[in-house]
């Protein structure tokens, strides 16, 4: 990518994830992270930055120029597990060249045994990847694969990541598009519910909403979000995560449920 320009053309990112931040810094705040395979609308760069937007979610902001490069072809195949390793060559005894994470998108171009070649020159485990067209059939239970993982703010791997990443990462595995940030996940995902919570009421997959926190319903008794409070990806009963969060000052603002034929 040259230095200085300014063309508002799409670009791909070519590093296994690329993080978007709020300033052209490394040390700015993580606002989300771009996966492998993902386009960006680039808008100008400077001094090793590019200025762009996402095109999955539209989110802006700054990302290492380095990170992208030219649209190749477009992708055929997509990471299902939650991270695989790309090796130069057919054998799981040379060094691996990258770590890619769940829902990276590559160009496959053939197979050689049990790997899948990319255009790249790249070999995958095959049976870590799925066609492009291939979906996920229960969103919470992609989440449940994340158990443990650290909380980061802004992340989208299993190397972190935070509650609305989480949630993202999930739903775009089954075909749903989501909004990155929980603000917006609460006005655009599925719809609201009665203001009054009955615990009751509540379904597999139904998204519990308070001030800049998601989580998902996992049972009748239990939620799983990535939250700051256990730093990680967990598993909480649902009163004793409601009461936990309400003593630090904030209330259920709404639950929403999904239309069962997008779940």
């Amino acid at each position: 990518m040259a230095e200085g320009q300014s063309d508002d053309q799409v670009y791909e990112v070519i590093d296994a994830t690329a993080p978007l931040r709020q300033a052209p810094s490394p040390d700015a705040p993580l606002d989300t992270e771009a996966l492998k395979g993902e386009r960006v609308i680039v808008h100008e760069t400077e001094e090793g930055w590019a200025r762009g937007k996402l095109v999955a979610d539209g989110y802006a902001g700054f990302l290492p120029a380095s990170a992208l490069g030219a649209a190749g072809a477009p992708p055929t195949h997509k990471v299902a597990a939650l991270r695989t390793l790309v090796f130069p060559g057919p054998s799981i005894k040379l060094p691996p060249l990258e770590a890619l994470p769940l829902g990276a998108r590559l160009a496959v171009a053939r197979t050689a045994g049990a790997f899948a070649v990319t255009a790249a020159g790249g070999y995958l485990p095959a049976r870590h990847l799925v066609a492009i067209e291939e979906m996920e059939s229960d969103f919470v239970a992609v989440a449940e694969r994340f158990l443990g993982a650290p909380y980061l703010w802004g992340g989208k791997t299993s190397l972190g990541l935070d509650c609305s990443g989480l949630v993202q990462v999930a739903l775009t595995a089954c075909g749903i598009a989501s909004p990155r940030d929980s603000h917006i996940q609460e006005k655009a995902l599925g719809r609201a519910l009665a203001p009054a919570i009955d615990l009751a009421e509540l379904r597999r997959g139904d998204l519990l909403f308070w001030h800049r926190h998601v989580a998902i319903v996992r049972d009748a008794t239990s939620l799983i979000h990535a939250n700051a409070f256990d730093m990680a990806v967990a598993v909480e009963p649902i009163e004793a995560a409601i009461a936990r969060i309400r003593a630090a000052g904030s209330e259920v603002t709404s639950v929403r449920r999904l239309d069962p034929a997008r779940r």
